[in-house]
């Protein structure tokens, strides 16, 4: 499967919203294609380098599709777009076109099914529900409310202020459990630091 990648300094996470505002031409092109063919685009984190520009030196080989959801012309003039985090997927190989959009050769990663929350999980939905409260995150409409583990697990790993490799593992991790466990020792270690 192809996918026309845009590098983010972002971790995308599927069912998360990430808004977003174009101006280079290839990426002006690259969502003129999407919207039309209705399909999405893929999100890897850069590694090293910048969003804008050259391709960057380094990038994830480990994403997140991102499928349109909405788009309107800006007060500034540029195309802003929110989008949504659909499947995750590893990068195969990659090609870079004239225009220097990346184009990967992607393979789709399954998921684990989901797993209903139970009362350990109560403390990381009051957080979930709390970061819900802050108004960069209620822009984002993406709500308190967590269907399952997988959701919750999701979430929280994009909204919380982790380092990127660490975001990185949680999106490589296949089982929601495993993933919420995974947010709960790195919830436990900001705290730690805070507090030391």
């Amino acid at each position: 499967m192809k996918l026309p990648l845009f590098p983010l300094n972002t971790v995308l996470f599927p069912g998360c919203t990430l808004d977003l505002q174009l101006f280079e031409a290839r990426y002006l092109d690259m969502i003129g294609r999407c919207m039309k063919q209705g399909e999405g685009f893929g999100v890897v984190c850069i590694l090293e380098g910048s969003e804008v520009g050259d391709v960057p030196t380094a990038y994830a080989s480990l994403g997140c599709e991102a499928r349109v959801q909405d788009f309107q012309q800006q007060d500034n003039g540029l195309l802003g777009i929110r989008v949504e985090g659909g499947r995750r997927f590893q990068v195969e190989s990659v090609e870079v076109q004239r225009d220097q959009l990346i184009v990967a050769e992607v393979r789709w990663l399954e998921d684990a099914p989901d797993v209903p929350l139970g009362e350990d999980d109560q403390d990381l939905l009051a957080l979930l529900a709390a970061l819900a409260q802050h108004p960069l995150v209620a822009t984002l409409e993406m709500g308190s409310e967590a269907t399952g583990r997988q959701a919750l697990a999701n979430r929280l790993a994009y909204l919380l202020p982790f380092e990127d490799h660490d975001k990185l593992s949680l999106l490589e991790t296949t089982d929601p459990s495993t993933r919420l466990e995974m947010v709960q020792a790195l919830v436990d270690r900001m705290q730690g630091e805070l507090q030391g």
